[in-house]
């Protein structure tokens, strides 16, 4: 039994048990899995909306995209279904103080992968997730875990407004990066971390490889890096051996590996270093995250870069990826930190070793 694990009762269950209409807020690829889910449980919907000023008459699902304003005109009460991300802090207080005046969930759904993150499935995974519990390094690291584990199974997003860190507290507390950093990047997108860690660096490094395959993201990233010294760019997938792959590119971040996609390089960072060293290492690859562990695993185990590693793109990221970390280096002090994000994105995994980073955090 999972003492810390307090939420019984699913996000799907609960909207199940409605008697009030529901009503899902935003659209795109995670109104689509909701909406597939809400089938499966045969949850009725009874419309989409979308805040005032992005009404512009049109359609998504089947359903005739609302104004809010034109909802509570209309109705005494009703359920809000939470479906699009949320990470500036005006639509966070947005949906706070939405989650004030009406029931409101955020249920959570993979963004990579099928299945839904249920009491069950907890239970099913309980060794695991005790396993991680366990070897985090700081009671913090412990709550939010917990929270975030509340979070998956109830749709509750006060789970995730209670436990909230800054770029800060990451950059300054946990890793601590130096002036002579070896930064391997995956997932560089348009070189927004790489831009990071120069200002917690003061623009001091010793190497920066940076991987992105996406054609679009990948020229933006070259056009900011520039003539910028001893940088590497690679347009490529990040993975556990050098091969090529189907990649399916979408808006923004969300380019990921697929079954189908225009045929990309795929590259391991033991491949790309060719045994020479790495301090600092960051993985946002959408899902890929267990074979780009894989394809470091070498140079992790030798050199115990400090890692940044993104747990929330499938079910399972939230236990099988820290404990893979320690699997390739014991040495490994496992942090987890969540930053303002609705759902459970940008929640991360950093590990430190005690001879390459933060001792601050020992209890």
């Amino acid at each position: 039994m999972l003492q810390f694990v307090t939420e019984k009762e699913t996000v799907w269950e609960r909207l199940k048990a409605e008697t009030r209409p529901i009503f899902l807020y935003g659209m795109g690829d995670g109104a689509v899995r909701i909406l597939s889910a809400m089938r499966t449980y045969q949850i009725p919907v009874a419309g989409i909306f979308a805040s005032d000023e992005f009404v512009r008459g049109h359609d998504f699902a089947g359903y005739p995209v609302r104004k809010l304003s034109e909802l509570e005109a209309e109705l005494d009460d009703f359920v809000i279904v939470l479906a699009f991300a949320v990470c500036s802090p005006q639509m966070i207080d947005r949906v706070r103080m939405l989650g004030e005046r009406y029931q409101l969930y955020v249920p959570d759904v993979p963004v990579i992968g099928g299945g839904l993150f249920t009491r069950a499935y907890c239970d099913e995974h309980e060794e695991e997730i005790q396993a991680v519990y366990q070897s985090l390094a700081d009671e913090r690291s412990r709550q939010i875990y917990a929270n975030i584990i509340n979070f998956k199974i109830s749709g509750n997003p006060a789970y995730l407004m209670d436990q909230v860190d800054s770029k800060d507290e990451v950059w300054n507390r946990v890793l601590q990066p130096t002036n002579h950093e070896i930064y391997v990047d995956l997932g560089a997108y348009n070189g927004d971390t790489i831009r990071e860690m120069l200002e917690y660096t003061r623009g001091k490094y010793h190497r920066i490889i940076a991987v992105e395959p996406d054609k679009k993201n990948y020229k933006k990233l070259v056009k900011f890096v520039g003539d910028t010294p001893s940088v590497q760019c690679y347009q490529c997938t990040a993975w556990c051996v050098d091969t090529e792959l189907p990649f399916a590119a979408k808006a923004g971040r969300q380019s990921t590996v697929a079954a189908e996609g225009v045929m990309t390089p795929a590259r391991s960072v033991d491949n790309l270093l060719a045994g020479n060293p790495l301090t600092l290492l960051k993985m946002d690859v959408e899902g890929a995250e267990r074979e780009a562990l894989w394809g470091a695993s070498r140079s992790i185990a030798r050199y115990a870069p400090k890692l940044m590693i993104s747990l929330y793109h499938r079910n399972e990221d939230i236990f099988e990826l820290p404990l893979l970390v320690k699997r390739i280096n014991p040495r490994y002090r496992l942090f987890i930190r969540h930053l303002p994000y609705i759902p459970a994105w940008e929640t991360n995994l950093y590990a430190v070793c005690e001879d390459n980073g933060s001792t601050q955090y020992a209890e």
